[in-house]
């Protein structure tokens, strides 16, 4: 990705708070109306970050470029860029079109402009019906589109979402993470998100950025992200996924074995580490499955069952190895092991990730 393709990009972003370090060193480039969402724990400086790129905060050292342009020391009110807050911050005292007007009322916009931009903007986020109700009046789903529209009408270069749908119940933000996918594809507009939630990150996201303690641990394409982790926060930290802390014992031509505390595993990979290094060896819960009958020892699990946890469209199954560690297993079917009796689970080599663990 170049600087004439980006719509943003940031140079070794960092801020500090005294002693304390919220964003460090950040490099980031966001391409032409791409989505890219932010996530981590709470406390790793993605919220600080957003803020920088709005200018409610700024930052210690490093340049941030909108569309090629070097804005790090331009105030809020002049940036290309516009923020939906968490809580909405919508006015009570206007209606709903005149919260989506009050942007273009701070402009020298003929009232006919103001009125053609303003029905152009409720009727893309669906609140063509509602233009002259009081924001008391609205649903928690209706107020996100008031805020949404509000923010997106002053047809600014890049939008930022602070948990937008945070507030929102668990069905009323599944429809509105495929709306604000469709608002963004038809805008052709770079959306950055901050959010807690995964499945939203994933869901929408064209990339994700995982932050942990103010640095950036991986930036990638969702489906590449959730299979081939590339630190062990991320794959702690990203879907459901067991970790083996074991050595590199032997090296094939696809394959490496590795020494665990429960055994040997064995993982295919074509950029394996040396002979003697300390690995992780990363599996998909839902890569694990009860051992086929027979299975001798290839990455054979030995365990047992300890509880099961009903999740609606699969089970998750927890299981001990001999040496201790937890290990969850998810599968749509009921396994037919009764609690703290013996079950051996398994998975394909191929279905394997490995990342270099501490020297």
């Amino acid at each position: 990705m170049t600087a004439a393709t980006a719509d943003l990009e940031l140079l070794s972003i960092t801020k500090n708070f005294n002693s304390f370090v919220a964003v460090d060193s950040v490099n980031l480039k966001v391409g032409r109306g791409e989505f890219v969402a932010i996530m981590g724990p709470s406390g790793c400086g993605k919220t600080t970050l957003l803020r920088i790129l709005a200018g409610l905060e700024t930052a210690s050292s490093g340049q941030l470029y909108i569309s090629g342009k070097d804005v790090s020391d331009v105030p809020v009110n002049l940036r290309s860029t516009r923020l939906v807050w968490q809580n909405y911050a919508l006015f009570p005292h206007l209606d709903v079109g005149g919260n989506i007007a009050f942007g273009l009322t701070l402009k020298p916009y003929d009232k006919a402009v103001v009125a053609g931009k303003v029905k152009a903007m409720a009727e893309l986020v669906g609140l063509s019906d509602f233009m002259g109700r009081k924001i008391s009046q609205l649903s928690g789903g209706q107020k996100q589109r008031v805020a949404l529209a509000r923010a997106l009408v002053t047809e600014p270069e890049i939008l930022l979402l602070d948990e937008p749908l945070s507030a929102l119940d668990a069905h009323l933000r599944i429809r509105m993470q495929g709306e604000l996918r469709r608002i963004q594809r038809q805008l052709g507009m770079a959306f950055i998100y901050v959010t807690h939630n995964q499945v939203e990150a994933f869901s929408m996201a064209d990339r994700v950025v995982v932050m942990n303690k103010g640095r950036i641990e991986q930036i990638d394409a969702p489906e590449e992200m959730y299979a081939r982790p590339k630190t062990e926060f991320v794959a702690r930290f990203v879907g459901t996924n067991n970790l083996f802390t074991g050595r590199i014992q032997e090296i094939g031509h696809d394959r490496v074995i590795v020494h665990c505390a429960h055994g040997q595993v064995v993982v295919m990979t074509d950029d394996p580490p040396p002979v003697g290094a300390s690995v992780f060896v990363v599996v998909q819960a839902d890569k694990l499955t009860p051992a086929p009958i027979g299975l001798a020892g290839e990455n054979r699990l030995d365990a047992t069952l300890r509880g099961r946890e009903y999740a609606g469209s699969h089970n998750i199954y927890l299981l001990d190895l001999v040496d201790g560690t937890e290990v969850k297993m998810t599968m749509p079917q009921i396994l037919p092991v009764e609690i703290n009796r013996p079950v051996t689970a398994w998975f394909s080599p191929q279905n394997a990730a490995l990342i270099r663990g501490a020297a």
